[in-house]
């Protein structure tokens, strides 16, 4: 091929990328108030279930971030705190259910992540989530192999250590980082 066949060709290649490029942001700014409403529809479905007891849940803006308030009866009876932070493969999101006072763990939800299926996604299990459930926040959860893990430990997903620690950290750093304001919230 001559050169000219090259600089042809490069240029076809160029611009159709650039077409199909501006095709999939435009796909994507159509559907992204959709992506929204779904992503906060699911969200606001698991809060009974993240702090049981709770019979609505609500959005609170605190600092400029979005949490959502568990409501029983009107009054708040705990948190749903959204979190996220990059896995294995992706990004992990995730919602962290606490009581009012934020000093305990009423349960997890993985809203979204990309992990090596069978693995990594076991994440999703109710059993492996099942173990942040009733955790104390006054120490960092840390990640163990062990049969019986302790009172602030999980068991990492067997084979996925990374997707594990990758949620026990997101945990840790979210519950550090919005403990004092959540406290403070709405006194």
């Amino acid at each position: 091929m001559s050169d000219k066949g090259y600089i042809t060709t490069a240029w076809l290649v160029l611009s159709l990328a650039l077409l199909f490029g501006a095709a999939l942001a435009g796909v994507e700014m159509l559907v992204a108030d959709r992506i929204a409403a779904n992503k906060l529809q699911e969200t606001l479905s698991q809060v009974s279930v993240l702090v049981p007891g709770a019979d609505e849940g609500k959005a609170y803006e605190l600092e400029g971030q979005v949490f959502y308030q568990a409501l029983a009866g009107g009054e708040r009876i705990g948190w749903v705190i959204p979190a996220a932070a990059t896995g294995f493969a992706d990004k992990v999101e995730i919602l962290i259910g606490v009581d009012a006072e934020v000093s305990t763990i009423t349960g997890l939800y993985v809203l979204a992540q990309k992990e090596t299926p069978g693995l990594g996604d076991r994440i999703r299990e109710d059993a492996w989530r099942a173990q942040f459930k009733g955790k104390s926040t006054d120490s960092p959860i840390a990640v163990t192999k062990v049969a019986k893990p302790g009172p602030f430990e999980i068991r990492a997903v067997t084979g996925a250590t990374i997707s594990s620690k990758t949620v026990a950290n997101l945990v840790n750093a979210t519950i550090a980082s919005v403990r004092e304001p959540l406290q403070s919230a709405g006194e």
